[in-house]
């Protein structure tokens, strides 16, 4: 009747790029280099629906090919919730971790959690979204890149 899933992306920072978070773009002097917008934060959501019902990963069915050169990520995870509502399964809640040195998205948060329950299509307080930096150390402590990690709880429709 439930399903977990657990995901997870990393992508380094690269100069000339926008900076997108959960789907909201964020003010920086650098944004992260990827096939698509890489949004890590929707990546790691998408990764996590997919995993949550056993279908696989992220690059099976969003290849870094033309199409989805620069693809806005939003329009991916609604292709994920799409793929979770034709298996029988909607969303019950997310929670998210963001691991930056910088920018700080504090006050980016609220809108994040907006966007995400759009697509989702949940309440806005069903998305939890937390950051936290890591203290200096390794790659994302060095401000190489961002890392996400997201968590979500699946409910089958038919026990509603």
């Amino acid at each position: 009747m439930f399903r977990i899933g657990l995901g997870s992306d990393i992508h380094k920072f690269e100069k000339g790029r926008k900076l997108v978070l959960g789907g909201v773009e964020i003010p920086h002097t650098h944004g992260l280099m990827g096939h698509s917008d890489a949004d890590v934060v929707l990546h790691a959501l998408a990764d996590a629906l997919l995993g949550a019902l056993a279908l696989g990963d992220l690059g099976k069915y969003f290849p870094g090919d033309e199409k989805n050169k620069n693809r806005n990520s939003l329009e991916i995870l609604k292709e994920v919730c799409t793929m979770v509502w034709e298996k029988g399964y909607k969303v019950v809640n997310t929670d998210i971790v963001i691991m930056a040195e910088a920018p700080k998205i504090a006050g980016y948060r609220a809108m994040m959690c907006e966007k995400i329950s759009e697509a989702l299509n949940i309440n806005r307080h069903c998305v939890g979204i937390k950051a936290t930096t890591c203290e200096g150390l390794g790659a994302i402590g060095r401000s190489e890149g961002i890392y996400a990690q997201a968590i979500v709880l699946l409910k089958e429709k038919k026990y509603d």
